[in-house]
């Protein structure tokens, strides 16, 4: 397996299949029933008819320290060129880091290089909080970020459990708060930056989000937040629904994310303040939002509890969840009509947001 298929499985991106056929990880626990627990459910059942091919019959994984230390050997996605994305050009930049620690890697995707005062959105890439790299992901992100005329700047962070909180936000927060210094010389209006992220990526952004609020440096437009992995008690401390987190990601690996990030285990009685959105008690002065998720995803629940309680505390929220849809579905099947859909609705909220900045 190399590391792309390593990044994109822990999206759940055939990480199923990907697994069991290579006899990756072999510490990995297979849940091989096609029931949820406890349930004469097929696990299948819910899952939109136009999904259901790749997915029928694989089995459910869970991540463990061997397959991270296994992805670390890895060769860079795409053997280290860039994606062939038509009409992108893309380049790599290294910046200063947080003090004491290291360069920050970023990845540039410019779909208007003659363009000036474009917007700008600010990516944190998808893997659990444990793998995964910002290369991957772009060809998903420019789906959404072409049409919306926007500079992407794609932030390779450190991974946990090498890295610990707050060493990812803080390389996040050094690239947001360079994008803003060096607006001009990147052609993008510092007035229209936007952050986004899918997955643990999701919540990397609303993470960056409320620290941006916090600091009162870099404003913030408009936060994507794509089925974001919010809530480390999803799994842990909080039970899921059986029909929900069979398919892609589920509970096991979620814990172990969230316990790699936080170096305690997920779901404790307290946490880091800014370590855990949905723990961040006062979301009031945060960027507008759209959050998009899979009804069979899952962290459907807390996205939707994020999304009431962004509405509750006066934050102008979209929220939409897609039937029939697992953890990364419209990566794992872009040309499937819900993909499309669920893409279609995600480029409208960009736009809609940087029009109205």
């Amino acid at each position: 397996m190399n590391r792309r298929e390593f990044g994109l499985c822990s999206l759940g991106l055939g990480m199923q299949q990907l697994m069991a056929r290579r006899g990756y990880g072999q510490s990995t626990a297979i849940a091989t029933s096609a029931q949820p627990a406890g349930t004469g459910a097929d696990r299948f059942a819910l899952v939109d008819p136009d999904l259901l091919a790749v997915v029928k019959g694989t089995p459910l994984t869970t991540m463990t320290d061997a397959d991270v230390a296994g992805s670390r050997k890895q060769p860079p996605v795409f053997g280290g060129a860039f994606p062939a994305v038509p009409g992108v050009t893309f380049s790599r930049r290294a910046i200063p880091g947080p003090a004491g620690a290291p360069d920050v890697h970023l990845v540039i995707a410019d779909p208007v290089p003659e363009q000036k005062g474009k917007p700008v959105l600010l990516h944190t890439h998808g893997g659990g909080y444990v793998v995964g790299e910002a290369m991957a992901f772009l060809p998903g992100v420019m789906r959404y970020a072409k049409p919306a005329g926007c500079l992407v700047v794609s932030v390779d962070y450190r991974l946990a459990p090498e890295t610990r909180f707050p060493g990812s936000l803080n390389d996040n927060y050094a690239a947001l708060l360079w994008v803003y210094q060096h607006a001009e010389e990147l052609g993008v209006d510092r007035k229209r930056i936007a952050v986004a992220g899918e997955s643990a990526g999701g919540g990397h952004a609303a993470a960056l989000a409320i620290h941006a609020r916090d600091r009162g440096e870099v404003p913030l437009v408009f936060q994507l937040l794509i089925y974001a992995m919010l809530d480390d008690r999803t799994g842990s401390t909080r039970a899921v629904s059986p029909y929900v987190g069979q398919i892609g990601w589920g509970a096991d690996s979620n814990k172990f994310g969230w316990t790699s990030l936080l170096d305690i285990p997920a779901g404790s009685a307290k946490v880091p303040y800014g370590a855990v959105p949905a723990r961040v008690e006062n979301l009031a002065g945060s960027p507008p939002a759209f959050i998009g998720v899979g009804a069979i995803d899952l962290f459907v629940d807390e996205d939707i509890e994020y999304a009431r309680r962004l509405i509750d505390a006066g934050v102008s929220t979209e929220l939409l969840v897609v039937p029939g849809a697992y953890h990364a579905f419209d990566l794992m099947l872009p040309d499937a009509r819900v993909s499309k859909a669920f893409v279609a609705s995600i480029t409208a909220a960009l736009q809609r947001a940087f029009k109205t900045a």
